[in-house]
């Protein structure tokens, strides 16, 4: 049996957030009870990647109790000790207060290899827009853009490069190569994709290439920065999920990003050009103003190659995802293909 199987254990679980936990939280002299629910459940006899939630009920020492929901994210072969660095960067870099809420980080896990961390509570962004709620979505549009600007803002020291090979389109994971590769086992080797995804690679990465000659533009960046990572915590307050790809990279990356999932999920289910227009413009001009540059040819050209690259990245997941359809991601790729004159 994996070893993983003990967080889904109750008395198991119990014993280890009054042993790591606990301490952290000096208002709370003890745990009434404590609840799993499973968001993720893939085990395996040598491998798993679990996400849990552990519905906690802390005793007051004052009286009364609380509850708050504590999460784990563990990956056997991938750990997530670089997600716990990130959010404690964040934390003491000051990010997190004044409108914006991140995961706060409690510890990680060796054995497991897992973060456990208090959870944004809320609803994300893409829920708002499936619901059709404009007030909302315009709101939290400002508030991401806003939010993009503060993170942009932080100093870009070393330090805040904890991941790396995820800089760099080149290298972010999953990489060049396995997509390559992946294409060909899902397609073969004369699949009507794989010779213009090359070419299309090929000019994303010479393109970010050039335009990181110089290391201005580089800033501490999210790097999966969509709707479903942005969530409502409050009728004044957004938050940020899913600090994975936190490292340094070009800004105009997250904007690019951001705007390209934003717009592919609004014309998805609202099917409202001018609305999704008027939204994007609404981002762009909040961003430019607080962080207080211009939105000159260079900026645009570097926010058009992450779009691109966004899209392209959507497409591949729809051509791979398990039920996949390649017909769900043909209208991607080929806008791209198009565009990028292949």
């Amino acid at each position: 049996m994996s070893k993983i199987q003990q967080l889904f254990d109750e008395k198991f679980v119990l014993e280890l957030l009054e042993q790591k936990v606990l301490p952290l939280y000096p208002k709370y002299g003890g745990i009434k009870k404590m609840e799993i629910k499973e968001y993720k459940n893939m085990v395996w006899e040598e491998r798993y990647h679990v996400v849990l939630e552990f519905r906690t009920d802390f005793i007051k020492k004052e009286g009364g109790h609380e509850n708050v929901s504590i999460f784990c994210s563990a990956h056997s072969s991938e750990p997530r000790e670089n997600v716990y660095v990130a959010l404690r960067y964040l934390w003491d870099k000051g990010f997190h207060g004044e409108g914006i809420d991140i995961p706060k980080p409690l510890f990680f896990s060796e054995e497991f290899k897992g973060i456990f961390y208090e959870g944004v509570q809320g609803e994300n962004l893409y829920q708002y827009i499936k619901c059709k709620d404009f007030a909302v979505i315009e709101k939290m549009i400002v508030q991401s853009a806003k939010m993009f600007a503060r993170l942009h803002s932080l100093p870009a020291d070393e330090k805040a490069n904890i991941n790396p090979i995820n800089s760099r389109i080149e290298t972010s994971v999953p990489g060049v190569e396995a997509i390559y590769q992946k294409m060909f086992e899902h397609y073969g080797q004369d699949n009507p994709y794989s010779a213009d995804l090359k070419k299309m690679y090929d000019y994303f990465i010479s393109q970010e290439e050039k335009f990181l000659t110089e290391k201005k533009n580089l800033r501490i960046i999210h790097g999966d920065a969509h709707s479903e990572n942005v969530i409502r915590t409050g009728e004044d307050t957004i938050g940020l999920i899913d600090f994975t790809d936190l490292c340094l990279g070009d800004f105009a990356r997250d904007l690019g990003t951001f705007l390209q999932q934003f717009e592919y999920k609004m014309v998805l289910k609202v099917v409202d050009y001018k609305k999704t227009q008027e939204m994007k413009n609404l981002f762009m001009e909040t961003y430019l103003e607080a962080r207080g540059i211009e939105l000159d040819s260079n900026l645009r050209e570097r926010i058009d190659l992450y779009y691109d690259w966004t899209a392209i990245r959507s497409a591949i997941f729809l051509f791979l995802k398990y039920d996949n359809d390649p017909s769900a991601g043909e209208a991607l790729f080929q806008a791209v293909k198009t565009k990028l004159n292949i």
